[in-house]
């Protein structure tokens, strides 16, 4: 296994194995002492010594530093050069095994820095795949072992998408913890005009709007417009913007929303990140259908060609799942409540049955689609089973939303006032009164 032998063993083999002495292999750059010492594991060398006797030995700087052969490394970087095609492709599957095969190797234990990308791929590939909580486990690690220090970008975006996954899974006061403390520790170190500062802060803006605290997440949003204007860089910008989108939608001034979504997108396309255009799009269809309902034929069209291209990019199930619910609105804001059903449907299978913020966001649309074809038992049953599911998971702006809703459509339909009543404390209840 490679790493049994310390970097001077590996030294001593090399130079005994060629009959070269300690003195041959020193001169002229070095003493003999000083590569007796070295062998001896009593110095550590610099980089630019290990590069020299690298060179004096016939071998690469990182078999002297690992114990990995080059053969080797380069076959474990194809591999991750191939799982991070397939991620980048949407093939979540075949990105997470091929991940994991790195990880598998008792080689890449020697090569820290190679492990370590493969740990985050592989994280992002679980997210990709829908398994949220294989996912959260491993970016947990990944965040005690990550320095801010070292590489405050990665940090940041460990941590970025740890607070994501939680909000997707409904843990909404861990995924605002995760972040707050992340971009506490961020802004104390003196790194507020900084990509990482714009993305933590829109990670944060998004679970305090899931918690329904809108006058912090307003708040929030101005100030991360002004430090990614102040920045420039279009990635800071795209990510403020978007969250201020957001912000604006739910508040109910779409066509602020949809301004804010229209600065975004150009810069996003410059980015070349496929999969974060594809969700953009589909939070600008969904504007679109708020704002503007004449003009749902064209959010649909916008709709139906982000579904054509989503599998070409590195879009998860949940990214899917978001096509497909804003797809099944448009076809009922369009008369069409039954291709809506068939939609909805479509995304719950595909979301499974663990409780998530996307799979109440199916049943709500669900739900409406039902009331247009009169099918008003269906629509209360699936109602019911939104604003519980937004309920258990802390989102309580939209909980509330789906209890009254449900208490006017049983109200509607003559039902006795025992259910209508409770539905309204529920509503009530989640927003503190």
């Amino acid at each position: 296994m490679a790493g049994q032998e310390t970097l001077g063993q590996r030294i001593r083999a090399l130079r005994i194995r060629q009959g070269v002495s300690q003195a041959q292999l020193a001169f002229p750059e070095l003493s003999d002492s000083y590569i007796s010492l070295i062998e001896s594991d009593k110095r550590v060398p610099a980089p630019s010594v290990i590069e020299l006797l690298a060179a004096k030995l016939n071998c690469s700087a990182t078999y002297l530093i690992s114990g990995v052969s080059e053969e080797v490394v380069d076959d474990l970087r194809v591999t991750l050069d191939y799982a991070e095609i397939a991620l980048q492709n949407g093939a979540a599957a075949e990105a997470r095994a091929r991940f994991a095969d790195v990880l598998a190797s008792t080689d890449a234990v020697a090569l820290p820095e190679l492990l370590a990308q493969a740990r985050w791929g592989h994280a992002l590939a679980l997210e990709a795949a829908g398994e949220l909580e294989d996912a959260i486990e491993e970016l947990r690690r990944l965040t005690q072992e990550t320095s801010a220090e070292a590489d405050l970008e990665q940090w940041a975006r460990v941590h970025v998408a740890l607070s994501r996954c939680l909000r997707e899974r409904g843990d909404i006061s861990a995924s605002v913890e995760v972040a707050e403390e992340a971009l506490r520790k961020l802004l104390a170190s003196g790194a507020e005009a900084t990509d990482g500062a714009v993305h933590l802060g829109a990670s944060l803006l998004a679970a305090y709007i899931e918690r329904g605290d809108l006058v912090r997440a307003r708040q929030l949003a101005e100030q991360l417009i002004e430090r990614a204007e102040r920045i420039g860089s279009p990635k800071a910008r795209m990510a403020a913007y978007w969250e201020a989108a957001y912000v604006a939608e739910v508040r109910g001034d779409y066509e602020e929303g949809m301004a804010l979504a229209e600065r975004a997108l150009p810069l996003l396309g410059a980015l070349d990140d496929a999969r974060s255009l594809s969700r953009l799009r589909i939070v600008y269809a969904g504007l679109l259908l708020r704002a503007r309902p004449d003009q749902a034929e064209r959010a649909r069209e916008l709709l139906v060609r982000t579904r054509e291209g989503i599998n070409s990019s590195a879009a998860g199930e949940i990214d899917v799942a978001l096509c497909l619910i804003e797809l099944a609105r448009a076809e009922t804001a369009l008369g069409r409540p039954a291709e809506a059903v068939d939609l909805a449907h479509e995304a719950l299978d595909l979301l499974g049955d663990a409780p998530r913020r996307a799979s109440a966001m199916a049943l709500t649309v669900l739900g409406e689609a039902y009331v247009r074809l009169g099918r008003t038992e269906d629509a209360i049953e699936v109602l019911t089973r939104a604003a519980a599911c937004m309920e258990e998971m802390e989102s309580t702006r939209e909980a509330a939303q789906a209890w009254f809703d449900l208490a006017e459509l049983l109200g509607e339909t003559g039902a006795a006032d025992g259910p209508r009543l409770g539905a309204y404390r529920r509503a009530l209840a989640c927003v503190g009164l």
